[in-house]
């Protein structure tokens, strides 16, 4: 492809392919680059066709949105009634109804699901014992001291973590159905609930003005109980372990 010659740069958008393919590709300012588009066919020739067939354009992209005959319309390097398109954009997300719900149960069973993690960690309350290695007498710590419920912590953060992910896409296919457009993905849950459970909110609460933040502050309250009682928890067991090492 020809990179289009112009007195002045060429601004990024969607261009009629040079290449007399019949789509539109994006130029980026610099250089044609792989993206092309089919628009939609258009009914008659000159401006009526081309009003009609821009009816059912993105609206930052539709014909004559920069106007006229100008440096990008006309029959030139662009060909046809190609106008300069302007980067398509998506449509902005309608608002949904004050009477459609924003909360379901999925929503809170991600924000809440590590409750059940805190809660195996307070029950949790090893007892080191140490035992003396080789002719050099190394102490070296038993492993006995990691009992079940050491366990029971490590699996309950696995499952809750893959439960997250499949709550994050039954709620996310749950806002679809109640109206919200392009809610946030539900796969972002894979780097982790509070992710998902922060993006959505912004979403939602766009969609629906003074309403779906509640996850996000029940969200920040779990994490700064989290952090106190782990804290104490830490601060618990390094003590046991230091008088442990010292017998």
């Amino acid at each position: 492809m020809t990179v289009p010659q112009h007195n002045t740069p060429t601004p990024p958008g969607w261009y009629p392919d040079p290449s007399g393919s019949g789509q539109l590709r994006w130029w980026d300012g610099n250089a044609w680059t792989g993206n092309a588009w089919n628009p939609p066919a258009q009914a008659g020739a000159g401006q009526a066709g081309a009003a009609q067939a821009g009816a059912a354009w993105p609206p930052a992209a539709r014909s004559g949105q920069y106007g006229g005959t100008g440096q990008y319309g006309g029959t030139g390097q662009y060909g046809g009634t190609g106008q300069y398109m302007g980067p398509v954009q998506p449509a902005p997300r309608p608002e949904i109804s004050k009477q459609t719900p924003v909360y379901n149960p999925f929503i809170w069973l991600v924000t809440l699901l590590p409750v059940i993690t805190l809660i195996i960690l307070l029950l949790w309350n090893p007892v080191f014992h140490v035992r003396y290695v080789g002719a050099r007498r190394v102490p070296t710590l038993d492993p006995s001291a990691f009992s079940v419920p050491y366990f029971l912590l490590v699996i309950s953060a696995w499952l809750i973590y893959g439960v997250s992910v499949l709550l994050s896409y039954l709620d996310w296919q749950k806002l679809q159905r109640d109206g919200v457009v392009r809610p946030f993905h539900w796969a972002w849950a894979f780097l982790g609930a509070g992710v998902y459970v922060v993006g959505r909110s912004v979403i939602v609460h766009k969609v629906a003005p003074q309403r779906g933040l509640a996850p996000v502050w029940a969200l920040i309250g779990l994490t700064a109980l989290s952090l106190i009682l782990v804290s104490v928890k830490a601060g618990s067991i390094v003590s046991t372990l230091a008088k442990a090492m010292q017998m």
